[in-house]
């Protein structure tokens, strides 16, 4: 049985019942990556500041600082191996998580109605990551991902849209950026809704690409901001504003 969620971020602060202002703290901590955002009465602000801190400074290379919400998040025991989507092998639990399940999906539809700045150095994605208690549950849908160095600012941009197999074999990895003729810069929806034999993912209400097999097990939405420091001398704020995300929910 599903439900239909959907938030309008119209409060003075995220919904603590449905979002988790961190990105897989069990791998870093809460403090050390507690997401910089904040509400405007309408959209959610999802930015990257200067002087924002680097996520897993220690473990994680290339050098990435993010700013992401999560709808549901788990681990093991202090030192063990056991949380979500380990980035390498050899991963141990720095900070012990509770177990949240605040919005997870298994097939139906996710939208979101968004708009992001972004530098050459920064993305910005809203995606679908497998709950992972099993590893093999560890797919991802992706619905949006947008990398600022593939932006012709105004014109176009290369839309990341589709399956990542990640550490599930039963999944074939299909995923492509095409670049479809939007400003990023403005609003625009993107949305997949999907069941047992495909995925279908569009762009303000245009189909764009069609994956068979997709992932079928509880999932979590996330959806984020990132920047990955170079060397390069930048005061630039990589911002995502969610203005919408809805979508059917697990009962």
């Amino acid at each position: 049985m599903r439900t239909e969620v959907v938030d309008a971020f119209s409060d003075d602060d995220l919904d603590r019942a449905r979002w988790s202002p961190a990105y897989l703290p069990a791998w870093a901590s809460r403090n050390e990556n507690a997401a910089r955002y904040r509400m405007t009465g309408s959209s959610l602000v999802l930015e990257i500041p200067p002087g924002h801190g680097r996520w897993c400074r220690d473990t994680h290379e290339p050098p990435l600082r993010t700013s992401t919400i999560a709808s549901g998040d788990w681990s093991g025991p202090l030192g063990s191996d056991r949380g979500p989507q380990p980035f390498r092998t050899g991963l141990r639990v720095r900070e012990e998580q509770p177990r949240f399940r605040g919005w997870l999906l298994d097939g139906g539809h996710l939208e979101i109605r968004c708009r992001m700045s972004l530098s050459p150095r920064s993305m910005a994605a809203l995606w679908l990551a497998g709950w992972d208690e099993d590893p093999q549950d560890s797919g991802e849908l992706c619905v949006v991902e947008v990398f600022g160095s593939a932006v012709d600012p105004g014109r176009s941009a290369e839309i990341g849209i589709g399956i990542k197999a990640l550490r599930d074999p039963r999944l074939r990895e299909d995923f492509d950026a095409p670049r479809l003729a939007i400003d990023v810069a403005d609003w625009h929806t993107y949305r997949v809704d999907w069941d047992a034999a495909e995925a279908r993912f569009a762009v303000d209400g245009t189909t764009v690409r069609t994956c068979a097999d997709p992932p079928r097990y509880p999932m979590v939405v996330m959806v984020g901001v990132f920047d990955f420091p170079d060397g390069t001398d930048t005061t630039h704020t990589p911002t995502l504003e969610v203005d919408r995300i809805s979508g059917t929910a697990l009962a």
